[in-house]
């Protein structure tokens, strides 16, 4: 296992200091899943919630919960990304939906987290929206699916 990045030589959390890194093109796929009654699902797939359209706010969470990561998560950069995509997808054979995200730059930092976070942030949204007609839903799993570029190269699920 590879050190901590992120603790300073006094022990001490800290942001990294990227600056004398190369800027490269970066991406990171994430999914997240959240699973409910057959009925709720039908009720968002239908169209009746009466709180509107669930997939288009969840989406639109997502993409602006990627761009703000930073606010949320206290050690990572501001970054400027330049694409963001949050894909809902039912599976009525497992009563849940697949959020999908996709995070994409050129710069000096990994859009990991931003990635991670448009699942996340879409999946709660979903909960959110939903949490009246059904408390018990559960989400997860969540995980990071790909990354490209930067020093650590390719990795894939």
């Amino acid at each position: 296992m590879s050190q901590f990045t992120h603790i300073n030589a006094s022990g001490h959390a800290h942001m990294v200091d990227v600056t004398d890194k190369d800027i490269s093109e970066r991406e990171a796929r994430a999914e997240a899943y959240i699973s409910m009654a057959p009925e709720t699902l039908e009720l968002i797939l239908s169209g009746r919630h009466h709180k509107g359209d669930v997939f288009a706010t969840a989406r639109i969470a997502g993409i602006m919960a990627a761009k703000k990561t930073a606010d949320l998560i206290p050690l990572c950069h501001p970054l400027m990304l330049t694409k963001v995509e949050v894909e809902l997808e039912p599976e009525p054979e497992h009563n849940r939906v697949r959020i999908s995200s996709r995070c994409k730059l050129a710069g000096k930092t990994g859009v990991e987290m931003e990635a991670l976070t448009a699942a996340s942030v879409a999946a709660l949204t979903i909960y959110d929206m939903c949490k009246a007609v059904q408390k018990d839903m559960q989400i997860g799993p969540i995980r990071l699916l790909e990354k490209r570029g930067g020093k650590s190269g390719h990795f894939k699920v």
